[in-house]
C-alpha cells in the first residue's frame, strides 16, 4: 500500500514539474510575443534588467532596434542628397547641352567645307547623345531611389500601344522597317505614363537592331493574371550567355557596341515592370530575331 502512495505522490509530482515547465514555456512565448509586437510597433523598451536570458535578449532586441533605425535614417539621408544632386544635374546640364545643339545647327548652316560640315553633323549627334544619356540617368535615379512613384490603375493598353508606334513609326520608315500592330486590345493595372516609357524602350531597341527590310512586331496577349505587350523583331537574335546580362544597367553585349545607345532602356524598363507587380520577358534565338514581352497585371 505505501509503495502506491508514493508512486501517487511521485506521479503527481512529475505532472506539477511537467505543468510547471508548460507554464513557464507559454509565458516566455508570451512575453517574446510581445517584445516582437512592440518592436513592430515602435514602442519596444527594455523593462528587465536581472541576469535571465529574456533581460539579454531584450537587451540585444533593444541594440538591434537603435541600430535598425540609426540605419534607416541614414538611408533615408542618402536618398535626400540623391535627390539633391539629380535635381542640381539635371538643372546644370540642360543648359549646356541645349547650347550644344544651338550651336552645332548654326555651325551647320555656315557655308563649310564637307569635312567641317561632318564635323557639326557629329557635333550635333552627340550633344543629342549626351541628352538622351542624362534623361535616362535621371529617370533610372528617380526611380531607384523613389522620388518618382508609379501610379497603377486599371486601363486600356490600346492607346499606349498606339503612342509608341506612332513615336517610333518615322525612325522605322527611316531605316526601311515595317513597323505594325497586330492584336492590340486589353485592360490590365499600370501607370500610364511610365508603361508608354516602357514600351518606347522595346521599339527602340528593336527598331535599332533590326536591319533594313525587316519587321517589327507589337502585339497584346491577355493571361488570366497578366496581359503582355510583346515586341518582336528580325534581328540578329541574343545568344542565350547573353539574355541573362541584357537587363543591366548600361550592359552591352559584345556585338552591340556599334550601335547607338548607352545601355540603360532594357533596364530602365524592368523596373518600370517591377515597380507596379509585373516583370519582362525575353524570348530570343540567334539569327531568328528577339521579342520582348512586358507583362502588367490585371488585377490590383
Amino acid at each position: 500500500m505505501t509503495g502506491y502512495v508514493i508512486a501517487g505522490v511521485a506521479l503527481l509530482l512529475a505532472l506539477a514539474v511537467v505543468a510547471y515547465d508548460r507554464w513557464r514555456t507559454v509565458r516566455t512565448m508570451r512575453r517574446l510575443d510581445d517584445m516582437l509586437t512592440a518592436a513592430m510597433n515602435g514602442s519596444f523598451s527594455e523593462k528587465s534588467f536581472d541576469e535571465s536570458c529574456l533581460s539579454a535578449l531584450e537587451s540585444r532586441l533593444a541594440r538591434y532596434l537603435a541600430a535598425s533605425a540609426l540605419s534607416e535614417r541614414n538611408v533615408q539621408e542618402q536618398k535626400d542628397q540623391i535627390s539633391v544632386l539629380i535635381s542640381d544635374i539635371s538643372h546644370q546640364t540642360k543648359t549646356p547641352v541645349a547650347n550644344l545643339q544651338l550651336y552645332a545647327q548654326l555651325l551647320s548652316e555656315q557655308p563649310l567645307t564637307p569635312r567641317g560640315k561632318d564635323c557639326a553633323a557629329a557635333i550635333s549627334a552627340q550633344a543629342e547623345k549626351l541628352q538622351t544619356l542624362i534623361e535616362a540617368l535621371v529617370k533610372t535615379s528617380r526611380l531607384e531611389t523613389g522620388i518618382l512613384a508609379l501610379h497603377p490603375q486599371l486601363g486600356e493598353i490600346t492607346p499606349v500601344v498606339e503612342r509608341a508606334a506612332a513615336q517610333y513609326a518615322p525612325k522605322a520608315a527611316e531605316k526601311g522597317i515595317i513597323l505594325t500592330i497586330r492584336q492590340a486590345e486589353g485592360s490590365a493595372v499600370f501607370d500610364l505614363k511610365w508603361t508608354e516609357e516602357a514600351v518606347c524602350n522595346l521599339l527602340d531597341n528593336a527598331l535599332k537592331y533590326t536591319p533594313s527590310g525587316g519587321t517589327v512586331t507589337v502585339e497584346v496577349k491577355n493571361y488570366e493574371l497578366f496581359s503582355a505587350i510583346r515586341v518582336s523583331d528580325t534581328g540578329p537574335g541574343i545568344p542565350e550567355a547573353e539574355q541573362a546580362k541584357i537587363f543591366g544597367r548600361f550592359y552591352r553585349a559584345p556585338g552591340a557596341y556599334q550601335a547607338e545607345g548607352v545601355g540603360i532602356g532594357l533596364y530602365l524598363t524592368r523596373q518600370i515592370a517591377e515597380r507596379q507587380g509585373g516583370y519582362v520577358k525575353l524570348e530570343s534565338t540567334p539569327g531568328k530575331g528577339s521579342t520582348f514581352s512586358l507583362y502588367i497585371p490585371r488585377e490590383a
